[in-house]
């Protein structure tokens, strides 16, 4: 997974963001081409504190708008299932990101054990 805006954040970092209300969102959106529709979804995006999650979304919203509706029958549908998520700040996904962050700082802590017992060791 590929997280956008975290430019170069330590784990700790993240989890302090995520305390003061920062939260990980990927934004869905489609395109048609008469009987074809495409339903995707974007990287995810880190979106800080203070930040307006619908203002990162604008790009996808706007894909969406242009390009979405074209396809019968489910572009309109999976058009406005897009816009609607969009213009609520997205998917949010931040549970997911957190466990995976702490994972990592479980692994990095075992790492650290085991060479400190190997240092120890000679």
């Amino acid at each position: 997974m590929k997280i956008k805006n975290i430019d170069g954040l330590s784990p700790q970092d993240l989890q302090e963001e995520e305390a003061k209300g920062g939260r990980f969102v990927y934004f869905p959106y489609t395109i048609s081409f008469l009987f074809i529709t495409l339903k995707r979804t974007s990287d995810v995006y880190m979106v800080r504190h203070g930040e307006s999650a619908v203002k990162r979304g604008i790009p996808f919203t706007l894909l969406t708008a242009l390009f979405g509706w074209w396809g019968i029958p489910f572009g309109p549908k999976f058009s406005l299932e897009a816009l609607r998520a969009n213009l609520k700040g997205g998917k949010d996904v931040t549970d997911e990101v957190m466990q995976t962050v702490a994972g990592h700082l479980i692994f990095q802590e075992a790492q650290q054990h085991k060479a400190q017992e190997t240092n120890f060791r000679l």
